[in-house]
């Protein structure tokens, strides 16, 4: 009796995204062209990630969890952006950090992102994050909100 094999980051991936996809309504004919125009993927690499044969490129994470409504952080860790340590690391609020001026470069260094594109898409995330934190702000004379929203 054989083990069945164990399956590749990217059939991982595949096996999240793509249900979460149809439920999203990503079915039928035509379903990959619109998740490929929705994500701003090439319908190639579309295809690769419906079959489980490659991962998109992780500047596409953001764009797939919010046409599908996975968490983000369940797509970066899936994806080995990040360990999930690092996601617990920046999941949990650290209170000595609370109000401190910790910049991006420290943080990343913190949680060991080391590679480029890994850093930019940490970067990103923050700059999204400082971006929605301003839209919901209340106004004026309110609380700026915790660390995250203070980086």
């Amino acid at each position: 009796m054989t083990d069945a094999p164990t399956p590749t980051r990217a059939q991982r991936f595949r096996d999240i995204v793509v249900p979460a996809a149809e439920c999203a309504g990503y079915t039928g004919h035509g379903a990959k062209a619109r998740f490929s125009r929705d994500t701003g993927m090439v319908d190639s690499s579309v295809t690769r990630l419906w079959q489980g044969v490659a991962l998109p490129e992780p500047r596409f994470y953001e764009r797939i969890a919010e046409v599908t409504g996975l968490d983000l952080g369940t797509l970066l860790v899936e994806g080995g952006v990040l360990t999930p340590k690092s996601l617990q690391s920046l999941s949990e609020t650290d209170r000595s950090q609370v109000g401190s001026r910790l910049t991006p470069d420290e943080a990343a260094d913190g949680l060991g992102i080391r590679d480029g594109v890994d850093r930019e898409m940490f970067y990103a995330t923050i700059e999204r994050l400082k971006r929605l934190q301003d839209q919901d702000a209340p106004a004026h004379g309110a609380d700026p909100g915790g660390a995250a929203a203070q980086m």
